[in-house]
Order: structure tokens, then C-alpha cells, then sequence
């Protein structure tokens, strides 16, 4: 039981914290009163399209990281990040009404990037699939899509390739989200499962631990592992799923962390309207997609400029065109933004070589993985 003076001292931590509590929410306040304005001046300058800049929330993000490491003070790196992604957002939302589509639905991995991207005050709409986040994009349905693109374990979707070829769409942003698989059920003993639910690439992440400790059950996919979630209601049936998910249906986690991979990581794209261009923000992305002509050593030859100039290539990969038998598309991710000379003169000495080029955006790195 606290004395007295462990009283007094509790009651002086929660004045101050009162205190600040109220400092805190007026310069809340003051923050909003001046995006706001700045949202009325872009307007006058005949701005059209969205007000959100995703280079300029990275750069903010970048600045508060920075602070954050010279203060000293208890909150940790990703605490710092959530708490000014939330603030943003909700000033955004103050400014205009921005819709975000996603691979739905909601509790996927992929909801879970985009309110990390986006934050909370976004309007999140889910789609079935990534056609239709695509499709949304280019009927103007939403201004933004999240849809993922690349896993540490399973490797490329290919899907979301194949359609960036024949889009305008731009990437404007990425986010790279660490993913923890779970074993979802209403059965508590292993043993008694039959069945396992997942999407593919969730049933792929965790082989190793499935073919140890479920070899017997028959592994099923399905378009989500929130759609997966559902179908773990049968009495010898599980799910490979989040913890939001569980939450959400009220399913309980049987396992935790089931992945085989512990640092298992999802990268999504941020996808926008092609006419949108991003300005550098300092630590820079940029893709493409080439083909390349059909001749002795014509791969060599695309990317000979990047090599000349200096520049990093992050991740190359390979896809059929669909086109033509035996004819590749190449997406190709390098360190800078289009804008940067040695990044800029190497596009242009490589467009020269290839047979297509299509510029897919240049877009601030991820900031993190959570």
C-alpha cells in the first residue's frame, strides 16, 4: 500500500501529465490549422488530383526519426513512427477525403500495409482481388492501391507484375510489413485437424512447420487468410492467419509465429495515377520494366548504363511477356530517384537499348518493417 508521500508524488506525475496532455493537444490542434492552409494554398495554384505527397510524409517521418534518436527519451523507433503516421493521417483527412483500396478483406496482411501506410483516418475500401484494385485505380474508384508484390520466402506475386506491364498506373510508395503466421482454431488439439486454410503464399511461408507438426492434414487454399479464417469454423479445421484476424472472428490462436522464416517480409506497393510524379525525397526507388531485343548478349547491354554510372540495382526479376514464346519482361528496382543525374543518364542510355521501357515510378523507400 502506498504511504503518503508515494501519494503526493503520484499526484504531482498526473497534474503534469494533465498538463501536457493539454500543451499536447493544442499543438495538435495548431498542426491541423496549418495543413489545412497549406492544403487552401495548393488549391489556388489550380492543383487537381490528390493533396497527399507520399515523398513529403517520408521526409517528415525521416525528420522525426532523427529527433527521436538525438532525444533520448523512452519511446521506441516504431512507437515514435506509428504515433506521427496517425497524426499525419488524421490531417490529411482534414484536408480532403482519401480513398484507399486493397486486397482485401479487411485483416489481411495487405489492410494491415495500407493503415500502416496510411494510417487509420484513410477511407480503406477492400477488394477480392488484385485486378480489381487495379481496375478501381484506373476507373478513379480510389486514388490509392496497396497490393503486394515481392515475399522474402515465397518470392515475386506475379500477378502484380504482369498487370503493372499494360498499366499506366505509377508506384508512388512501398512498405515493407514483417509477417507472422498463425494457426487459427476452434479444435485445441493438433491432432484432431484435417484441414488447413491459408492463401497460397501462407501456406507456402510455413511448409516446413505444417510438414512437422500437421503432415497428415490436407492443405487448401484460398483467396486470403481472412477468407481462410472463416472456414476454420469447422470442428477439425484450422487456419494459417493474423492475430488481428483471430480478434476480429473470435477464433482462438492454437499456435503463435509458425512461419518458417523468422524474418519473414511481405513488400507492398502503393500504386497511383500515372500522371502522378514524385519528387525526390532523399533516399529514393525507382522501377521499371524493359524487354530486351533478341539478340547475343542483349541483358548485358540493358544494364551496362547502371554500371557505368554508378548506380545500385537493388532486384532484378524476370517474367514471360505473354506476348511472344521465349520473350521476357525484366522489372528491374534501383537505388535513387529518375530526377538524380547518374540515375537519369543511365535510363536514358539504357532506354536506347531496349526493345520496351516503361518507367513504374520512383517513390520513397520503405521506412521500416513492423
Amino acid at each position: 500500500m502506498m504511504d503518503d508521500s508515494g501519494e503526493k508524488k503520484l499526484s504531482a506525475l498526473r497534474e503534469k501529465i494533465d498538463k501536457l496532455d493539454g500543451q499536447i493537444l493544442n499543438l495538435l490542434n495548431k498542426r491541423a490549422e496549418c495543413a489545412i492552409k497549406a492544403a487552401q494554398l495548393k488549391r489556388d495554384k489550380d492543383h487537381t488530383g490528390s493533396l497527399y505527397r507520399p515523398e513529403r510524409e517520408a521526409a517528415v517521418i525521416d525528420r522525426i526519426l532523427r529527433l527521436h534518436k538525438r532525444s533520448g527519451g523512452p519511446l521506441k523507433e516504431d512507437q515514435a513512427r506509428l504515433l506521427f503516421r496517425e497524426i499525419m493521417s488524421v490531417c490529411l483527412a482534414l484536408e480532403e477525403s482519401v480513398k484507399i483500396g486493397y486486397l482485401g478483406p479487411e485483416t489481411t496482411f495487405t489492410h494491415e500495409a495500407a493503415l500502416q501506410h496510411f494510417g487509420k483516418a484513410a477511407m480503406m475500401r477492400s477488394y477480392r482481388s488484385i485486378d480489381q484494385v487495379f481496375r478501381a485505380l484506373a476507373d478513379k474508384n480510389i486514388a490509392f492501391g496497396v497490393v503486394p508484390v515481392e515475399n522474402s520466402r515465397g518470392g515475386t506475386i506475379g500477378r502484380t507484375l504482369d498487370l503493372l506491364v499494360d498499366s499506366s498506373l505509377k508506384i508512388v510508395g512501398e512498405v515493407e510489413l514483417r509477417i507472422r503466421h498463425n494457426l487459427l482454431s476452434r479444435c485445441k488439439r493438433l491432432k484432431d485437424l484435417r484441414f488447413v486454410y491459408s492463401h497460397e503464399q501462407g501456406l507456402t511461408q510455413c511448409r516446413l512447420w505444417l510438414a512437422e507438426n500437421l503432415p497428415d492434414c490436407e492443405q487448401i487454399p484460398v483467396s486470403s487468410t481472412a477468407e481462410a479464417a472463416k472456414r476454420a469454423d469447422d470442428a477439425n479445421a484450422a487456419a494459417i492467419a493474423s492475430v488481428a484476424t483471430a480478434a476480429r472472428l473470435n477464433i482462438a490462436v492454437v499456435e503463435e509465429d509458425i512461419q518458417d522464416d523468422p524474418c519473414n517480409v511481405t513488400r507492398f506497393l502503393v500504386l497511383g495515377d500515372g500522371d502522378l510524379a514524385t519528387d525526390p525525397s532523399g533516399r529514393d526507388k525507382t522501377s521499371i520494366v524493359v524487354s530486351a531485343r533478341n539478340r547475343p548478349g542483349a541483358l548485358l547491354r540493358l544494364i551496362r548504363p547502371l554500371s557505368d554510372k554508378r548506380v545500385s540495382m537493388m532486384r532484378i526479376e524476370s517474367r514471360p511477356s505473354r506476348r511472344k514464346a521465349w520473350e521476357y519482361f525484366f522489372f528491374i528496382d534501383m537505388e535513387g530517384h529518375c530526377r538524380d543525374a547518374p540515375l537519369h543518364d543511365a535510363l536514358h542510355e539504357l532506354q536506347k537499348e531496349a526493345q520496351l521501357f516503361r518507367l513504374l515510378g520512383s517513390y520513397p523507400q520503405a521506412s521500416g518493417k513492423s
